[in-house]
């Protein structure tokens, strides 16, 4: 039992230092594009589905909006996204991204190899990992 113990033995240590060690390969890339990862994070949501709610992109990070609104409001002040009130419920904050914004996807565009590249492993690997960590995230949903 005190095996378990070891650190050798923990899931989470390797998934720990497997998490910083791609966010600071992400670091110099997005400094380029003078953006943090979770603002990276923000903008490929935007580019996916263009304009989302703070509710739709909370829910898709997985960020509260106590984390996910001063976020948005440095995205907002650096020109790259729009938040306006709906008119249908003023209650609810829709985001959009700014020609600034959009025009950002084509810088990014290299991003993802240039990580890929980095970690040194094949996407195959990539994918099962992804797979088996999706699995876990999402087994209670």
């Amino acid at each position: 039992m005190d095996d378990l113990l070891k650190l050798d033995a923990q899931v989470c240590f390797p998934v720990y230092a497997l998490s910083r060690e791609i966010t600071n390969l992400y670091r110099p890339i997005l400094e380029q594009l003078d953006l943090t990862y979770p603002q990276y994070l923000v903008l490929l949501v935007l580019w996916e589905n263009k304009t989302q709610t703070v509710n739709q992109i909370g829910g898709k990070l997985q960020l509260d909006n106590g984390t996910l609104t001063p976020l948005l409001k440095r995205l907002e002040v650096k020109g790259l996204v729009n938040r306006t009130r709906s008119k249908l419920d003023e209650r609810v904050v829709d985001v959009s991204l700014t020609v600034a914004g959009n025009a950002l996807k084509d810088k990014a565009k290299c991003i993802p190899k240039e990580v890929l590249e980095a970690l040194n492993v094949s996407v195959d690997d990539l994918q099962q990992l992804k797979d088996a960590i999706e699995k876990i995230v999402n087994r209670n949903k």
